[in-house]
């Protein structure tokens, strides 16, 4: 028994010790979100949408929630984050060529109307982020028509 209670002493003072250490935070202002949208101009509803559902893992813009501060939470979160941004990254907009673009809201649409996105894990804690039937199809509808408009940009010879 004494080396149980040994084990769990030094796995408590671990614990404690990596509350002191954590990753980066994702955390800029929004200017660096407003090239996707002038760009992609999306409607007032819309835009409520994304600001709701997807800035804090698909832009440098994370509102984080209390329980961030809880080490090993915050590196799972960093990871969904990281993960998210990789796929889709609304501040790196303006780096993306016209074919990336209509890739990326290619694979939004597909997403969204499949249900993949937002994630599970990020709808239990954000209930004002699942989508309804209506706000699936604001979304997609105005993806499609933003790739319309780079399809028929990709077709004028530059």
């Amino acid at each position: 028994m004494k080396i149980v209670k040994k084990i769990l002493i030094v796995l408590l003072l671990v614990l404690v010790i990596a509350q002191f250490f954590g990753p980066d935070k994702n955390e800029s202002d929004l200017e660096d979100i407003k090239p996707f949208l002038t760009e992609t101009n999306p409607p007032k509803d819309v835009l409520a949408i994304l600001e709701t559902t997807c800035y804090d893992c698909h832009s440098s813009n994370t509102t984080y929630p209390w329980y961030n501060n809880i080490t090993p939470v915050n590196y799972w979160l960093d990871s969904h984050i990281e993960e998210g941004k990789e796929h889709f990254n609304m501040s790196d907009w303006n780096s993306y060529s016209l074919k990336k673009k209509d890739h990326k809201l290619d694979e939004l649409i597909e997403e969204v109307e499949e249900g993949e996105m937002p994630l599970n894990s990020y709808t239990y804690t954000h209930g004002d982020a699942n989508l309804t039937p209506e706000q699936i199809k604001k979304v997609t509808e105005w993806a499609k028509n933003v790739r319309a408009f780079y399809s028929i940009q990709m077709e004028v010879p530059q």
